[in-house]
């Protein structure tokens, strides 16, 4: 079963960017390669803030839909109250 992931990266330039994916993994290396959003592309190193799992696509789909819809501020609260406890302790704050 896959895993449906919506997750924060922080680019080097302090701007935010949420995602949806079924392998957080691979989709990390894409970002890390250049690969990825075009978003990302030239704002590395990035760094992953938070991440949540849903138990199906239009969950995650919906939740990124609601992030992208925040104000910064909110944004903020959200990559700490993933940090508090829902989301993986080892995956946070890592460099891409």
């Amino acid at each position: 079963m896959n895993k449906h992931v919506v997750y924060m990266l922080r680019c080097k330039d302090s701007s935010l960017y949420t995602g949806y994916t079924n392998n957080l993994e691979a989709r990390l290396e894409k970002h890390r390669v250049g690969k990825g959003a075009k978003y990302t592309r030239g704002r590395g190193p990035l760094v992953l803030e938070a991440f949540q799992t849903y138990a199906t696509k239009s969950e995650a789909l919906q939740q990124e839909y609601r992030l992208k819809q925040m104000t910064r501020e909110r944004k903020e609260r959200w990559i700490l109250n993933c940090k508090k406890g829902g989301a993986k302790e080892d995956e946070n704050s890592k460099e891409l």
